[in-house]
């Protein structure tokens, strides 16, 4: 059993502009896949996040915004009206409990496939294809494909996709919106010197690159205050075939070009539990602190100890906890009391069709 650390920085509140969070624990997006193939919020999910509520802030599994950015199997949508009519119990269940929830606003881009939409390929900022062993389907696992190069005047209509859902996520009852820029996705794809070929105003420069981000952040916070909008970027990982020889100017410059917008906060994926791509030393949060003033949030294993240890340093206002909240729902009051955590969760049921290794983990049970 764990000891109760003496200055529990992270058990204390933190005021997030005008948002006041209870903790500083944070349910990072976690991808279950129990939302059907209508990509619809169910009663199922209002359970698995209403459980997890303790947290000082919720974020919800990564949300697609549109049918082209379809990828993942079971995974949810907010791209018609009846999927955010259908977040609304999510939202209330987790209301109900105290806790502020912020939705992550999603596109695959070239980690998705052809089965996804109707045989025609993936999008991408440039025709790159993903290395990758293979992609699970609705038809099953397939290799990955080489995706389309979206043209520039294709651009503006995927911005107001992120316009569109963002609007219906305030309509759903969420406090708030994530920008998912990270773990070799769609923004990330433009970002990232790897997977960005092109030549035109999207394209070469880190400004170049950084322009999809800025653009769809701009159509956000039309729609939201700056402070209720996160972005997430994952400077250090390797997953979906990433990693970019240029990564640490990259991402610098992704984070001085955001530091004047009042964001709610910076999500910087900094730990290596998730795959290193090892081109060089890791970029770590007191990098990111030195020129963004926001609130920053790390994630990707940590333990309390480590989390305690970033918040103490000043390098993190806020963590985020995946791997370690699925089989422990109530992991706030667990690191509250000093109780040992569940063994991690087979990652066999992590992604099945129904409650188990979703909402049938056992509250501690003390003595």
């Amino acid at each position: 059993m764990t000891s109760k650390l003496e200055t529990p920085e992270l058990l204390s509140p933190f005021q997030m502009a005008d948002l006041n969070l209870k903790n500083r624990v944070v349910l990072a997006p976690l991808t279950r896949g129990r939302a059907g193939a209508e990509r619809m919020p169910n009663e199922l999910m209002a359970e698995y996040y209403a459980q997890r509520a303790s947290a000082g802030l919720l974020i919800s599994e990564a949300t697609v915004v549109s049918e082209q950015g379809n990828g993942w199997v079971n995974s949810p949508g907010i791209y018609s009206e009846e999927q955010g009519e259908a977040w609304k119990k999510v939202t209330a269940a987790v209301h109900a409990k105290g806790a502020p929830i912020f939705l992550q606003l999603w596109h695959c881009g070239r980690a998705s496939h052809s089965d996804f939409h109707a045989g025609q390929p993936a999008v991408a900022p440039s025709a790159v294809r993903l290395n990758g062993e293979y992609i699970h389907t609705p038809l099953g696992k397939k290799d990955y494909e080489i995706p389309r190069a979206l043209a520039a005047d294709e651009i503006p209509a995927i911005v107001e996709d992120y316009r569109q859902a963002a609007r219906r996520a305030r309509e759903a009852g969420f406090d708030g919106v994530e920008v998912h820029g990270a773990n070799g996705y769609l923004i990330d794809q433009f970002l990232q010197s790897r997977t960005n070929q092109r030549t035109d105003r999207y394209g070469g420069s880190v400004e170049n690159r950084l322009r999809f981000l800025k653009e769809i952040l701009a159509a956000v916070t039309e729609v939201w205050p700056a402070q209720r909008v996160g972005v997430r970027i994952s400077p250090n990982g390797n997953f979906n075939d990433m990693g970019s020889a240029d990564y640490r100017e990259t991402f610098s410059q992704v984070a001085r070009e955001l530091a004047p917008l009042g964001l709610a906060y910076l999500h910087v994926v900094d730990g290596l539990a998730f795959g290193f791509h090892e081109l060089g030393e890791p970029m770590t949060l007191s990098e990111f602190r030195r020129v963004f003033p926001g609130p920053i949030m790390g994630s990707c294993g940590y333990t309390q100890q480590t989390a305690e240890e970033a918040l103490q340093r000043k390098d993190a206002d806020l963590i985020a906890f995946g791997r370690p909240y699925i089989s422990n729902p109530d992991l706030v009051e667990r690191f509250s009391h000093g109780w040992p955590l569940a063994p991690e969760a087979d990652m066999a049921v992590w992604f099945s069709s129904g409650k188990e290794g979703y909402t049938d983990f056992e509250l501690y049970k003390n003595g």
